[in-house]
């Protein structure tokens, strides 16, 4: 009966919804964008009949991006005043850095050890890219990547736990660490650091590796500390 009715309307025989997960997808991205740029600041309610209006989506679909996105950490449901986007603490975020730091240098010196050829080139894939963007001034794909090579280190540890508590601290510190490279001096700071951090990966020398994450990830507090309070 089902069959008919879907061939009567001229309809494929196999259901296809890949279009609802795509506008999900699609409307997680771009608050994470607003958020990452400053469109959204720490500290502003989201009012869902504006953003949804300047996105052009309906309120369901909005909602259902703000929970998930509140999942993350980026965003806090405050009772009374509704979604807010989360704004960090000072100490919060060192501590977060600092935490991040023992991932990835642990992370980094297993990797030096581990790692396959193959896993290596594809983070040296992924430089390669963020040094492309650098070049042409595109500071959000820059920044995507830049996240994305940090990730590809960690998950050349093969340890998914070690991943899961990254990825977690990793996006609720997507806005300052993107605001970590405003500035021609703090972006290219940042680039050099990566440099290092790529040459001694490909070295594979644990201990120069781990040094440079760990002078990367001071460097990162350094460039982020003066906007931030409490």
């Amino acid at each position: 009966m089902e069959e008919s009715r879907i061939r009567s309307a001229g309809l494929p025989e196999t259901p296809n919804r890949i279009e609802r997960h795509s506008l999900h997808d699609a409307i997680l991205t771009r608050l994470r964008d607003m958020i990452i740029e400053g469109d959204l600041a720490p500290g502003t309610r989201i009012n869902e009949g504006q953003v949804g209006a300047f996105l052009g989506v309906s309120r369901t679909p909005l909602r259902e991006a703000i929970k998930f996105l509140a999942s993350e950490g980026l965003i806090e449901l405050i009772p009374s005043r509704g979604a807010v986007v989360k704004k960090f603490t000072a100490k919060e975020v060192r501590d977060m850095i600092d935490v991040i730091r023992t991932l990835e240098q642990h992370a980094g010196r297993t990797a030096c050890a581990t790692a396959s050829d193959a896993g290596i080139a594809h983070v040296r894939a992924l430089h390669d890219q963020m040094i492309g963007c650098y070049q042409r001034g595109d500071r959000l794909a820059y920044y995507k990547l830049n996240q994305a090579i940090h990730s590809a280190i960690v998950a050349l540890a093969d340890n998914a736990a070690l991943a899961d508590v990254h990825q977690l601290l990793q996006t609720r510190l997507k806005r300052i660490r993107f605001i970590g490279h405003e500035g021609p001096q703090k972006w290219a700071g940042a680039v050099a650091e990566h440099e290092e951090m790529i040459a001694a990966l490909e070295a594979r020398d644990p201990d120069r590796l781990a040094a440079i994450i760990g002078e990367h990830m001071d460097q990162a507090w350094n460039r982020v500390q003066d906007g931030l309070e409490g």
